[in-house]
């Protein structure tokens, strides 16, 4: 492994100096994910659009059902021109049992974007991509890194996790260091030449082993080299804040289940709102036609369908957008 300066800032690693810590863990790290990384599709291709479609997937879906998924979308729409020109609803459709559809609404948005301003080519610049509907930092790192080659860091919540737990001394499982902290230390630790496969590394890791309630340490490859190994503690996941939700069912799934109902229709066709609440909730009656109301109008607000008519639920009707 090539020495490279920028490593001595590096925060220092079990009492020893950080550059040579810091170079112990990318060989080691490395060597190992040649043996041990996760054989994933968008990983067999630099194609920016397919890297684009299983990034902005794996945003809040698992890696299994991303798999599945994955190759049926890029069937069905298998370039940034053919995306954009399909309808919404088509998406939306295609976007079937990945959850979070809003997702799919933002995808498309994007393709229309990049061939309306960019020419059908995704941005190869920070900025511009982060310009983009639903490109954050870690997605516009990860188009740059897997895609285009660039030598970026690419810090997920898996990352972030590992490299608060190598370079700090965690207390607890639950325990991390600031965001803004590890994209400063991500920064520095990338080696030249081989960042797209330590930033797939870092991820694996943080996947496989150092996972969050039950890090493997004694089977992770550098946990000599971790400050955290041998002291931190297990404790349950910190309560999230708690969600709104009908008979204990969380917004978000009755959603879910609205943009389903509206698939099985079929897509375009329109379904009287009161008709819909009785589909997704068994026991609806109008005493919940705010509830239901409320849900109608984030999703139209999200542009996930459109609204017909005014009134009460059984004037009005609902389609995909």
């Amino acid at each position: 492994m090539r020495r490279n300066s920028k490593h001595r800032d590096l925060p220092p690693v079990g009492g020893a100096p950080g550059m040579d810590r810091s170079r112990r863990l990318i060989s080691t790290l490395l060597n190992w994910y040649n043996s041990h990384g996760r054989d994933l599709p968008w990983r067999k291709t630099s194609n920016p659009y397919h890297i684009l479609v299983s990034e902005i997937m794996l945003q809040q879906t698992q890696v299994t059902r991303v798999q599945e998924k994955y190759p049926l979308f890029l069937q069905r729409f298998p370039s940034l021109h053919s995306l954009a020109r399909g309808p919404q609803r088509d998406v939306v459709v295609a976007w079937q049992g990945m959850g979070y559809n809003n997702r799919s609404v933002r995808l498309h948005r994007l393709a229309k974007e990049v061939v309306r301003e960019h020419g059908g080519r995704l941005p190869l610049d920070f900025g511009a991509l982060t310009r983009l509907p639903g490109v954050g930092p870690y997605t516009a790192n990860a188009i740059l890194s897997f895609a285009f080659g660039q030598q970026v860091p690419v810090v997920d919540v898996n990352v972030r996790r590992f490299l608060s737990r190598v370079f700090w001394p965690m207390t607890s499982t639950v325990a991390l260091r600031k965001e803004k902290e590890i994209w400063v230390v991500a920064r520095r630790l990338v080696p030249g030449g081989a960042a797209s496969q330590w930033n797939q590394a870092l991820m694996d890791i943080g996947a496989t082993v150092c996972t969050s309630r039950q890090p493997s340490c004694r089977s992770c490859p550098v946990s000599h080299l971790c400050m955290s190994s041998a002291s931190m503690v297990a404790l349950p996941a910190r309560h999230l804040r708690e969600e709104p939700s009908l008979h204990g069912v969380p917004n978000r799934i009755y959603r879910g289940r609205i943009i389903q109902e509206l698939r099985r229709h079929n897509a375009g066709r329109k379904i009287r709102a009161d008709r819909l609440g009785k589909r997704i909730h068994p026991c609806f009656t109008p005493k919940y036609e705010r509830w239901l109301a409320n849900l109608l109008t984030g999703l139209h607000r999200d542009g996930l369908i459109v609204l017909h008519g005014n009134g009460s639920l059984d004037t009005r009707y609902v389609a995909l957008a």
